[in-house]
């Protein structure tokens, strides 16, 4: 039995993380700022619902540790917000909000940093303690992308993660930072992943295999860790 919580499980990556890594005896502690509906965890997991909003870093990072378990077996922080026009063609840098970056650091940097603070007593009574931070591959060195404030948000992620590992290292805690590339969110697990494959043509990751990926991390032995994976699409031409 393990007690596994998620940050940012309303949708998405989220809740495929939640429907999709429950084993039957498992509590799942799913965070987002509003309750989600009709998710499926096995019959005999138990679906725990803590409503926070990231974008008040310091109230949620308390709010969530306290009404966190004593022990969190695997912490995963999914959760990231990019400007309005990213990823399109007409993106231009200087045309962002000013209040919409601050905005952004404190959800993607701030909230992170302080929740991990936060949580982290929580999560080194854990047997195997372990965090898993879903990065992207827009904070990778030379990604071919243009958004400068999620691309360095998502940087940071990467600097967290070697941080927090060297801190508890003698605490053997595993932390990995997934480097994600474009994902099919729209298709959950309920959709065969041989369907939700064909989105994109190519271009698009199915959740379905980022859960797969995840869960060989959690059942790696207390001896191993994987420091970093890079998971584009198939057809992503930056990699």
């Amino acid at each position: 039995m393990a007690n596994i919580m998620v940050i940012g499980a309303s949708r998405g990556l989220g809740r495929a993380f939640v429907e999709g890594l429950a084993s039957d005896g498992d509590n799942i502690f799913a965070v987002s700022r509003t309750k989600p509906e009709g998710i499926n965890v096995p019959p005999d997991a138990e679906l725990h619902w803590i409503e926070a909003d990231m974008a008040k870093p310091l109230k949620a990072a308390q709010k969530i540790a306290e009404a966190a378990p004593q022990k969190v077996d695997t912490l995963i922080y999914n959760l990231g917000v990019w400007e309005e026009y990213a990823f399109e063609d007409n993106y231009q840098f200087e045309q962002d909000d000013d209040a919409s970056i601050i905005e952004m650091i404190s959800i993607n940097i701030t909230s992170t940093i302080l929740l991990l603070k936060h949580i982290m007593p929580k999560v080194l009574n854990a047997d195997k303690p372990q965090v898993i931070i879903t990065g992207s591959t827009s904070g990778l060195r030379q990604s071919g992308r243009p958004e400068v404030t999620f691309g360095a948000s998502k940087h940071a992620l990467t600097g967290i993660a070697d941080a927090l590992r060297e801190g508890y290292r003698k605490r053997n805690l595993a932390v990995t930072c997934l480097q994600l590339g474009d994902l099919n969110t729209d298709d959950a697990l309920d959709v065969a992943v041989s369907e939700a494959a064909k989105k994109g043509e190519g271009r698009l990751i199915p959740v379905h295999d980022v859960v797969a990926v995840v869960r060989t991390l959690l059942q790696l032995s207390p001896s191993s860790f994987v420091r970093e994976l890079t998971m584009p699409a198939i057809l992503d031409d930056r990699f």
